[in-house]
């Protein structure tokens, strides 16, 4: 089997250009790149190293299109409801807010046409974030690896409006959660640097509020 192609191997530039990539190709994506990227994942640590992560890797048409009709009806629900309207953000908040949610529609409306979806599923959480939250290490984990072999992806969670119909659909045992959804393909777009505040605006030290003089 080859070995798939590393397109970024700086690891700060890696971390630094992966963003939500939402409008993928409809390329197939070769399997030793999805294995690649699971490999990954699962260098993640884990609680007790209990390694209580799954991956589901749905690529059947059917499947995709029934899922992209849960996440298309769930999401409009969601934007109808008011979520993501960006009201009163500072302008460079709002301008990168309606890109997000642009973005967002499309993959909505899309998903369907995305080559893989991949689910995280936890095996140890029940709801309870702190049990479950190793599966969230490992999904960065993926997401950095298809960075870094160039495909895009974009972690996800509209689907557990859902969860009943997907674990029926999947044959999911019902102890399982699906924790986030990970469409992946190669990319339609650029891969670079999102918006996001300055260090010196979101840290605190010693004390809740108090900055560095």
């Amino acid at each position: 089997m080859t070995e798939p192609a590393v397109v970024e191997s700086d690891f700060f530039e890696v971390i630094g250009t992966q963003r939500a990539m939402r409008r993928l190709k409809p390329d197939p994506v070769p399997e030793e790149y999805i294995k690649k990227i699971i490999w990954a994942a699962t260098r993640a640590p884990s609680g007790g190293n209990r390694q209580g992560w799954r991956w589901l890797v749905i690529t059947d048409p059917e499947s995709k299109e029934k899922i992209q009709q849960w996440y298309h009806e769930g999401w409009s629900k969601m934007t109808a409801s008011g979520y993501g309207a960006g009201t009163n953000l500072p302008e460079a908040e709002r301008l990168s807010n309606e890109r997000v949610m642009k973005s967002a529609t499309y993959l909505a409306e899309h998903m369907h046409e995305v080559p893989v979806l991949i689910l995280a599923c936890s095996l140890t959480g029940n709801g309870d974030i702190t049990s479950g939250s190793s599966i969230y290490p490992a999904v960065q984990n993926l997401m950095l690896a298809a960075r870094a072999l160039g495909l895009g992806t974009a972690l996800t969670t509209v689907h557990r409006g859902w969860q009943k119909e997907i674990r029926e659909l999947f044959g999911i045992p019902e102890s399982v959660e699906t924790a986030a959804l990970i469409p992946l393909g190669w990319p339609k777009g650029k891969f670079g640097s999102g918006f996001r505040k300055p260090v010196e605006d979101v840290t605190y030290w010693e004390k809740w509020g108090a900055k560095k003089a």
